[in-house]
């Protein structure tokens, strides 16, 4: 990893807290790199988007936290259970991401437009999805969940030495009372355990952004906080999200961006 350059980016809009300023430090897209690598990076809290490969670097925030989950120690919850119970009838199948057909990218496009309209995501393009999720510099998949010959969910993942990470999944979504994105994490952690791989990286956790609560319901999380993996306690509360928060740098202040 010696070799390897860095960059850092520009102060541009934070994309989970409003009215704050982001930087990221990324790697020279152009550097090819391995699982290995790869591997090592997402310990140290990097983690891949296409054959980008960035850490938040911001000066007055810390409240990007990247999170994964013992998987051999992790507990399903009753309302996860309930998830399970509900996609039973869903068929695993797993194919490497450069063999994406019209089929992955119908999915992506209609759950782009219908679920993230407001995101810097939109709108969905073939090339963008192509860029985002089927270009990969590493060993990456799709955990596919089938229901008869109709394509219901996507995970992509990385395949890393010491577990896999959860780049982006994307499902129907007609169909919030299947909770696929949570069915879709169960089943990362079952492929995890039955690979004998130790952790499923989640990628950032930032406490002060609610649509990233689902993400504290997962029991054994550990997160990165200055430089060490610590464990967290099981299902925090609202109120122990709230003083982690508040711990990690004030939220309220603005933050202009030059």
């Amino acid at each position: 990893m010696k070799d390897i350059q860095y960059y850092i980016t520009p102060p541009h809009q934070c994309s989970y807290i409003e009215g704050r300023a982001a930087r990221m430090v990324f790697l020279d897209p152009v550097k090819r790199i391995d699982t290995v690598t790869l591997s090592e990076l997402s310990r140290q809290g990097f983690r891949r988007s296409g054959d980008f490969v960035y850490r938040p670097e911001c000066n007055h925030c810390r409240q990007c936290l990247s999170a994964r989950i013992r998987v051999n120690s992790f507990k399903i919850n009753s309302s996860q259970q309930k998830a399970l119970k509900r996609n039973k009838d869903l068929r695993l199948e797993t194919r490497a991401t450069y063999h994406a057909t019209d089929v992955h990218y119908q999915l992506y496009e209609r759950y782009i437009r219908l679920r993230h309209a407001d995101g810097d995501m939109y709108p969905p393009s073939r090339e963008q999805f192509e860029k985002f999720l089927v270009d990969s510099c590493t060993n990456s998949f799709f955990l596919e969940m089938w229901l008869g010959d109709q394509l219901m969910a996507v995970a992509t993942c990385d395949h890393l030495d010491d577990g896999i990470s959860a780049v982006y999944t994307f499902f129907d979504p007609d169909l919030p009372q299947r909770s696929l994105g949570t069915f879709a994490i169960l089943q990362q952690i079952e492929w995890a355990k039955r690979n004998q791989l130790p952790y499923v990286y989640l990628g950032y956790w930032v406490p002060s952004a609610p649509k990233m609560k689902y993400k504290a319901q997962f029991a054994a999380l550990e997160v990165l906080m200055n430089g060490q993996w610590t464990c967290l306690p099981d299902h925090l509360s609202d109120q122990e999200i709230e003083e982690l928060s508040k711990s990690l740098g004030p939220i309220n202040q603005m933050i202009q961006i030059y």
